[in-house]
């Protein structure tokens, strides 16, 4: 055993018995007061607060018994997408806070927000300050359409859209034009059905939820009555899942319009396709092809919104209003398919439709960006390129979540991607790849470079009280959570 090692040792057989004066002593108290023997731990290092670094955080220190965690996060509040992301009438989804709590509040975790890394400190920093730094910073960037007319008023991406509903202060002045009747979502996954159910969902349903003030104020004079979800391929390569469709097809004073030749030859081919796919394509099927009994009937006729999923078209162009100043309309091409089930290509015909519309919103994915020159990062793929979540090239860091994957599956896909990416830590530290023998200053290091630079990072108590005045505002307006919308806000509650 190298001195080093027989010296942590002795030092924590030492302290356990005794008072933590001495821990505290040598490795000073970090977080919420957490006393560490600082020195000996090993100390990794998490960038970003979503799902993927609370699931990466929770796994490592449920693996080792010696291991120190800490959490970095740009903004003053933690969870990420369950915040930012999760829609506002989901609330079940968000039920994973609790578990996430549960780790901040770990004698081994700290929660350091308002710190933005690759700004207030780099990689470089990090990595001298830690035996090991994952990046889990998440998906924050936009895929582009590609195609004319993209940058004209009345055109949104969804991950903006999600946002400014939800509360992002990135967002908070995207103040969307609703005051248009027909609107196009261009992509088929379940935030494309979120975003449309927000648009078409009654006011009153909404208000319960903890949907921001302002976008229930935007929502209650919506003009929006109409809106279609535009997918480049068929029924069988649709992305969404059942629940959200079923939500979809359930959603007070709407109907469908399907359009019954898009589902041309699909009965047939269901008989090759996975369980999931097949319940999730009949549904389509039942809702586009079947009469409805007397009860759906009426409902139906009583609406005065529709929703239609549209097969078989991509954007080419927006199409702006005679002043030119914003969207009128959107130039669709249609398409065919080459080949079948999910590997299906969509191929342009050379025909094309025009739709009429005064608000389009992009939902054809998020992107992860380079978070500092010195890590690796695949441009077109956007993610950082990894073997199970080690980052090639780059001894000692590592990534999980949307960056490791890209921005594919749900909340526990990412827990078990996140949980693989620390098992790939906790392996490298017992095979001896990961060299932590040697002691690492961990945030005391990084504290002390922040204070310099005038930053004052949001601990887990801080982010509490933010919390706790989120709820009180909640409560008196009859909803969860009234969201403090500026980091300004944020800022000034927390240092109360």
């Amino acid at each position: 055993m190298s001195g080093h090692k027989l010296l942590c040792s002795g030092l924590k057989s030492w302290t356990s018995g005794r008072s933590r004066w001495i821990s505290r002593l040598h490795g000073g108290i970090h977080g919420r007061g957490k006393a560490s023997l600082s020195s000996c731990s090993p100390k990794v290092c998490i960038v970003g607060s979503g799902p993927a670094g609370f699931y990466t955080a929770q796994h490592l220190i449920k693996a080792r018994q010696d291991v120190e965690v800490d959490i970095y996060e740009r903004l003053p509040v933690p969870f990420g997408l369950v915040r930012f992301g999760v829609a506002p009438d989901h609330p079940e989804v968000k039920n994973v806070i609790n578990t996430f709590t549960q780790t901040a509040k770990h004698s081994r975790c700290s929660f350091y927000g308002n710190v933005n890394v690759g700004r207030d400190v780099s990689i470089e920093e990090l990595q001298q300050a830690y035996h090991a730094v994952v990046l889990s910073y998440g998906a924050e960037g936009n895929r582009s359409m590609g195609v004319p007319g993209e940058d004209l008023a009345g055109v949104y991406s969804a991950k903006d859209f999600v946002g400014w509903y939800n509360g992002l202060p990135s967002c908070r002045e995207l103040s969307p034009d609703l005051s248009c009747e027909t609107a196009v979502i261009l992509g088929q996954g379940n935030v494309a059905l979120d975003v449309a159910r927000i648009l078409l969902s009654p006011v009153d349903i909404l208000k319960n939820t903890d949907i921001t003030q302002p976008t229930l104020e935007a929502l209650a004079g919506s003009q929006v009555r109409r809106v279609l979800i535009v997918g480049r391929r068929g029924p069988i390569q649709v992305a969404c899942t059942i629940k959200e469709l079923r939500e979809m097809v359930n959603l007070p004073d709407t109907r469908p319009e399907m359009v019954a030749a898009d589902f041309e030859g699909v009965t047939e081919a269901l008989k090759d396709v996975p369980r999931p796919r097949k319940r999730l394509t009949e549904l389509m099927l039942k809702t586009a092809l079947e009469i409805p009994g007397e009860e759906e009937r009426e409902r139906r006729n009583k609406a005065t919104r529709t929703w239609a999923l549209r097969f078989f078209r991509s954007p080419v162009e927006i199409l702006a209003d005679p002043g030119r100043n914003r969207a009128a309309g959107i130039r669709l091409a249609i398409n065919r398919l080459e080949g079948s089930g999910e590997g299906a290509r969509a191929v342009r015909t050379g025909e094309v439709e025009d739709v009429t519309c005064g608000l389009v919103i992009s939902s054809i994915g998020y992107k992860s960006l380079p978070i500092d020159p010195s890590v690796p990062f695949d441009s077109r793929k956007a993610v950082v390129p990894n073997n199970m979540g080690r980052v090639q090239q780059a001894a000692g860091l590592y990534c999980s979540g949307w960056l490791k994957t890209g921005p594919t599956g749900v909340i526990a896909t990412t827990m078990n991607n996140s949980f693989d990416t620390a098992r790939s830590v906790t392996e490298d530290m017992e095979s001896g790849t990961l060299d932590v023998s040697a002691a690492k200053p961990g945030s005391q290091s990084v504290s002390a470079l922040l204070e310099k630079r005038g930053v004052t990072p949001v601990i887990f108590s801080d982010w509490e009280k933010i919390d706790g005045v989120e709820m009180r505002r909640g409560e008196a307006a009859g909803k969860p959570r009234e969201k403090l919308l500026s980091v300004e806000e944020m800022l000034q509650v927390a240092r109360k």
